[in-house]
This record gives C-alpha cells, structure tokens and sequence, in this order.
C-alpha cells in the first residue's frame, strides 16, 4: 500500500531524484524521461476521459491503471542476476499487450479500411486520443533510447506500441466509427 502524508521532501532540490530501487539518478536521465513521459501521457489521458462515457471511458481507466504500473516498471531497473530484491518489481506482462492486441482488433473490426491519412481531429474526443497517440510514440522512443543504455523489461515497450495503435483506432471510433475522420489531402494546399 501506499502511504502519501508528505508531498514534498527537498530530496530532489539538486537535481536528483530516487528510483523504484531506491538508486539516485538525475532527472534527466533516460530512465526519468522515460516514466516522466508514460506520467505526462496519463495526464493527457485524463483530460481525453473527460470526453469519453460508457465502455470507452471504462477503457481508458484500465489504461491509467496499466500507465502506472508502466512508470513503476520503468522506475524500477533490471536487478543485476546476483542481487537480491526482497519484494519483486511490478512489471508489465504480456497479458496487457495481449488486452490491447484484442481490444484494436474488436474497435478495428468496426470500421472501414483508410484510403487516406487520417488528420487529428474531428470529434474533442478522436482529437484528444490523437494526442495521446503522439505522447504515447514519443514515450515509446524514450524507452527505446533507454533499452539502448540499459535491460529493460521487453512487454513495457512492446505496451507502448500497441498503445499508441489503440489511441488510433480508438480516435476513429469517437469520430463515429470514422464517418468524422478528417483526411490528409497530399498537396491539397499548393
């Protein structure tokens, strides 16, 4: 459980912040980058859940609650094989890919195949998931910019990228099932 009675600590006034392991890094380190962004994401999401009811919204919950435990796996880094962690990490698992894998197919299986781009917006709804799909890409770079530095677990990465196609489809879906999706013209305003 967790137990807030203090929101502020001055341990980060120079700089550095602690990590799900209880290191200390700085906050810009790839690693912050990466759960500051998956936290900004669930922020974008918030304000995209203003705008959705019934089962879309019951979706997007599951999401945040998945965004966190997305920012804990990420907080928390691989254990050298030697080391000893008296309480495992909570890390995505692949059930979650597998989730948003179903839940693509079946908003997907609703519409009609693109013959075009699709430009954000439409709807206040399709337009705030189409944010959230940028933030959930640029979240899903910073974690591969991280992979590069150090192990990752795999299933967090492989959320994001389905993530960001969920964001999509789920956008065509709020611009009723694509009837409202606003299409890229190529060259249209030569």
């Amino acid at each position: 459980m967790v137990v807030l009675n203090r929101i502020y600590t001055r341990t980060g006034d120079k700089g550095e912040t602690a990590l799900g392991d209880g290191a200390r890094v700085p906050k810009d380190s790839a690693r912050v980058a990466a759960y500051g962004t998956v936290d900004e994401l669930n922020a974008a999401l918030g304000v995209a859940r203003l705008h959705a009811d019934g089962e879309t919204d019951a979706a997007l919950a599951r999401i945040q609650n998945d965004l966190f435990d997305l920012g804990a796996d990420l907080a928390t880094p691989e254990p050298d094989k030697d080391a000893a962690r008296p309480h495992p990490a909570l890390r995505v698992t692949g059930a979650q890919v597998d989730r948003l894998e179903a839940e693509i197919d079946a908003l997907n299986a609703r519409l009609s195949p693109l013959r075009s781009f699709v430009l954000p917006g439409g709807t206040v709804l399709a337009a705030h998931l189409h944010v959230c799909r940028t933030v959930a890409r640029r979240a899903e770079r910073l974690v591969v910019t991280l992979a590069a530095a150090e192990p990752i677990n795999e299933p967090g990465l492989r959320y994001l990228n389905r993530l960001s196609d969920w964001f999509f489809v789920a956008a065509r879906i709020a611009n009723d099932d694509g009837a409202r999706d606003v299409l890229w013209v190529p060259g249209q305003n030569r």
